[in-house]
């Protein structure tokens, strides 16, 4: 899952970006408001943090032309001001939340996982994210094929949510490096395919449904084997 962080208080940006980190986000964090808004407009997020206050153009000013422009990403808005009305104005002007500093950490995280529910899932109430008999628990952060528990790594479990959020689609190495790395591709690195490679030994090895596919020149994607297409190639 990835953050983009728009706060141009160093220290507290930091303190955010390195407990979000631990606790499984992919975080890009921004200073100055028009590079925060740059990146919004170039790339993906799963949710944005957005300080209202920034050095040279307001929190509000740059979701308000992001909503125009017809981008959706939840938004949670993060500021010092606490009065009734800045709250108003965030939620109207196309904020999803609004948290105000100082702020306990614990917090931040239950207001993220609760927009990330809202924005991935029909049911708001639900954790579960599901294929055939693979069930993942984001809330609870566990992950069963059938009845069988499986143990992931934190960066494992980042992986196999990103595929389940956007299964039945092709996903290239440059996107899920992007999303769960944070990182640019590097066609010399093969850093995807043993991440993806150590997923297979745990959640498909050992089933005869298998669930990641690969398809060449192009990518890997989540999906059901008998949805499978011509081009997917399975060997490991």
């Amino acid at each position: 899952m990835k953050v983009l962080l728009v706060e141009d208080e160093i220290k507290l940006g930091e303190y955010i970006k390195k407990g979000l980190t631990e606790a499984g986000f992919v975080v890009e964090h921004h200073t100055a408001g028009l590079d925060g808004y740059h990146a919004l407009m170039t790339d993906e997020y799963s949710v944005v943090l957005m300080d209202v206050m920034l050095p040279d153009i307001s929190g509000f000013e740059l979701i308000r032309n992001y909503r125009a422009a017809g981008k959706q990403t939840p938004v949670l808005f993060l500021t010092a001001k606490d009065e009734l009305s800045d709250r108003v104005k965030g939620i109207e002007i196309g904020g999803d939340d609004y948290l105000t500093k100082p702020f306990a950490f614990a917090e931040l995280i239950v207001r993220i996982k609760s927009l990330l529910r809202r924005a991935n899932q029909a049911d708001y109430n639900s954790t579960i994210l599901q294929i055939a008999d693979l069930q993942m628990d984001i809330a609870k952060r566990t992950v069963h094929r059938g009845d069988t528990a499986i143990k992931l790594t934190a960066k494992e479990f980042a992986l196999l949510q990103f595929l389940l959020e956007r299964r039945g689609e092709v996903l290239p190495r440059s996107v899920i490096a992007s999303q769960v790395w944070d990182m640019n591709f590097d066609s010399d690195t093969n850093v995807i395919d043993v991440a993806i490679r150590r997923l297979r030994l745990k959640i498909d090895d050992d089933y005869e449904t298998k669930l990641i596919h690969t398809v060449r020149g192009m990518g890997y994607r989540l999906d059901a084997a008998d949805t499978a297409i011509a081009e997917t190639d399975n060997a490991r």
